[in-house]
């Protein structure tokens, strides 16, 4: 090393300082100063972040130079700005001043501080584990594996801590997350070395007080969410996004996928059966049978199986039903598109199938042109985009390009945000409303009205995916697909029911809601009953969209919830040669959640016969009887196989609508029965708009004011607003129902 390298290298934090002192003095421009402070962090070490406010309650930092593809790129992210005013001022969180981050061997390092009682959650579509922190992960887009190990549908690099504040790192890379798990020589808090051989209170997972995050870039955005409580800063995160997907008023109706090679004629015959047996059912999945070659995709019609697309589609939306498609987008040698398609494609396969270049707007117009002439000029509502997510022997590898200059591994990271926006573009271009079902997702989707799926079929691990979705801005939909015997196939009804899309997915075992002959009757009660609570869903969403609220959610976030009722350790094997570190096993409350402002859902599962929940502070009833249940403890139920236990909020209100075998199309009136729960008064805004087009997003809506409360005598009296004339008013008759009163 010369001299004067090696004399520059141990003073460079003195020239550093004297850099800063003379910027001040000087007044220079602050960008000059970062570049410099930048390109000397390999050489110092880690070193605080600058964080520009840019929303209410939101901030950016910059490590380093961030790549210019980025997820909130591809999803072309719209702070809803109005719904981010509407949130109480805050103060950039705390730990602001603590965040670190640094270049070392061409990657970014970031480090964001813990308390010690501090617990972290999101981190992506988890189905497994809601507690995040003491886990390593790395966020990689791919199937579910049946572990928590970051390679999931939406690795979302997004999460919320307890303290009150969420974290976004901007970036369409592999990310390697240490949740609160390295542990560095120098912290502040640093555990204790104890001895294994005497020390009872040794542990083999000693104290982090740090998340750590590791980038394979040369920089990268961070986003800094304030709170003051955990929902607040998820709020703000949705918000930022675009607000939470908002779909039709049909879309939260039953929906059945049929099986994969049926015919227009089976499909309208099936159609015909919902209808003969009482069955709802709002829109019909078409599997790849639909498709003249599927695997890989031509987009045109069998000719043989659907001769009349067009003649069909209408026929089904004459009966109240319409038609979504099952499709991947990867292009058979078939298909009209293929050829001009195919230089503008991955240099690898799938399926041998090309692979667009979404990043490319011509393959994007391509690619969109054919959707919308061939799929919504002739009536198609909607879209199940398949195989997006991963598996490394399907989708293209790493090693592969892509002519945009994209590389494999942020392709895949994005290609579900890809094709969800380019389809979703389509529908918002004739300003109709869409919803369907995608296999892989990340950050800034929050808008787009896609619900995620999957091949994994775990009933316990779908709702605990249901809880952590909620932290992460996505829609995630627990299916049934297939059962057993009829008491699982009942339980899982039961689940779907209260979830963003009731959904039963027939594409293989061809299965129907009464294909258990001996509970058919409830099956048919709990569709029923979706389809009454549908104001009440349709409102939970448009709370979504305008006010960030998850429609479905942790308890974690819900006010009078103990949290340290969410998480015991045990160690529950002590054989050393099966568990020679002695770690504890977590166990966590994550099969109970939230569904909207006042529903505490607890499902049951095949072989229970009783279940514990925990209730949060306050009195909490009975959904079906009014009864009182309990307060801030934890009770055990025994429903029995016909119902599900949910527990309402005291001063509940609960709109129901009159059974139909249909959701209302737009203009429709309908019927209110309105419920309220408890003995305290209580109050609920009722939304209402078209139901199906992007008016609301010009004004065309209406929040109605109901109240619950009182009157001299002591008598409960029930009160809705009028409609605001010139905006929309689908609601007719109006009847209250005091479920707790005897």
């Amino acid at each position: 090393m010369k001299a004067e390298d090696k004399y520059f290298r141990q003073n460079i934090s003195n020239t550093l300082h004297k850099t800063i002192y003379i910027y001040r003095i000087e007044n220079m421009k602050k960008s000059l100063i970062l570049g410099l402070f930048a390109s000397l962090l390999p050489l110092i070490g880690q070193a605080q972040i600058d964080w520009q406010p840019i929303e209410p309650g939101v901030w950016k930092g910059v490590v380093g130079t961030p790549e210019k593809y980025s997820l909130l790129s591809v999803a072309e992210c719209s702070p809803l700005k109005e719904g981010l005013l509407r949130l109480p001022n805050a103060n950039i969180p705390p730990i602001s001043d603590k965040i670190t981050g640094n270049i070392q061997d061409g990657k970014t390092a970031l480090c964001f501080p813990l308390e010690k009682e501090e617990q972290i959650y999101g981190f992506g579509l988890n189905f497994k584990t809601v507690h995040q922190r003491g886990r390593i992960l790395e966020l990689h887009v791919d199937h579910y594996h049946e572990r928590d190990d970051g390679r999931t549908h939406a690795p979302v690099p997004f999460y919320v801590s307890s303290s009150g504040y969420g974290v976004l790192i901007n970036s369409a890379r592999y990310i390697k997350v240490y949740a609160g798990s390295g542990i560095r020589k120098d912290s502040p808090n640093a555990d204790i070395a104890r001895d294994r051989n005497t020390d009872k209170k040794w542990t083999a997972k000693a104290y982090s007080d740090a998340v750590s995050i590791l980038i394979p870039a040369e920089g990268v955005e961070i986003y800094l969410f304030a709170g003051p409580t955990p929902m607040d800063a998820i709020r703000r995160y949705n918000l930022f996004c675009g607000g939470g997907a908002m779909p039709p008023r049909w879309g939260l109706g039953f929906t059945q996928r049929t099986q994969s090679l049926f015919s227009a004629e089976q499909v309208k015959k099936e159609t015909d059966e919902f209808e003969r047996r009482g069955y709802p059912l709002d829109f019909m999945g078409l599997e790849p049978g639909w498709q003249s070659k599927a695997y890989p995709c031509t987009f045109e019609w069998d000719k043989n199986r659907y001769p009349a697309p067009a003649t069909f589609i209408k026929e089904m939306k004459d009966k109240g039903v319409r038609v979504n498609l099952w499709t991947n987008p990867y292009v058979s040698p078939s298909s009209s598109i293929y050829k001009v398609l195919y230089p503008l494609s991955c240099s690898h396969t799938v399926w041998c199938g090309i692979v667009p270049d979404f990043n490319n707007e011509e393959a994007r117009t391509i690619w969109k042109d054919k959707l919308e002439k061939e799929h919504f000029n002739i009536g198609v509502s909607g879209y199940k985009i398949d195989e997006v997510d991963g598996g490394d022997r399907h989708l293209w590898p790493d090693v592969a390009t892509f002519p945009s200059g994209v590389t494999a591994e942020q392709m895949r990271q994005t290609y579900g945000l890809w094709v969800q926006k380019i389809s979703y573009d389509i529908y918002k271009k004739h300003n109709q409303r869409t919803y369907g079902l995608v296999r892989g997702s990340n950050a800034g989707g929050n808008s787009l009205p896609y619900v995620i799926y999957n091949d994994y079929y775990n009933h316990r691990d779908f709702i605990t995916a249901l809880i952590n979705s909620g932290f992460i801005g996505i829609l995630w939909t627990p299916e049934v697909r297939r059962s057993d015997n009829s008491e699982d196939w009942l339980r899982r009804f039961q689940s779907v029911v209260f979830s963003p899309m009731a959904m039963l997915n027939a594409w293989s075992k061809g299965l129907k809601p009464w294909s258990f002959p001996d509970v058919a009757e409830q099956v048919k009660e709990l569709m029923l009953l979706r389809m009454r609570m549908i104001p009440y869903w349709y409102t939970e969403f448009a709370r979504y969209h305008f006010d960030g609220i998850p429609p479905f959610r942790a308890m974690n976030l819900e006010p009078g919830f103990n949290t340290e009722q969410t998480i015991i350790e045990e160690i529950k094997v002590t054989d050393l040669e099966k568990n020679p570190y002695l770690e504890a096993v977590s166990q966590e409350i994550k099969d109970q959640y939230m569904a909207g402002e006042y529903l505490l859902v607890a499902p049951m599962f095949y072989g229970e016969k009783k279940r514990k929940v925990v209730l949060p502070k306050g009195n909490w009833y009975d959904f079906y009887t009014g009864d009182y249940a309990g307060n801030g403890e934890i009770i055990t139920v025994t429903p029995g196989l016909d119902k599900i236990p949910v527990f309402v909020k005291d001063g509940a209100i609960i709109p129901f609508m009159n059974p139909m075998l249909h959701t209302p199309k737009s203009g429709e009136k309908f019927d209110l029965e309105i419920r309220h729960y408890g003995k305290a008064d209580g109050s609920y805004r009722l939304y209402d708009d078209d139901g199906e087009t992007f008016d609301y997003e010009k004004g065309e809506y209406s929040w109605r004011e109901i109240k619950v409360n009182r009157d001299k005598n002591g008598k409960l009296k029930g009160y809705i607003s009028k409609a605001e004339k010139g905006k929309p008013d689908n609601i007719g008759k109006v009847t209250w129902k005091f479920m707790t009163l005897k």
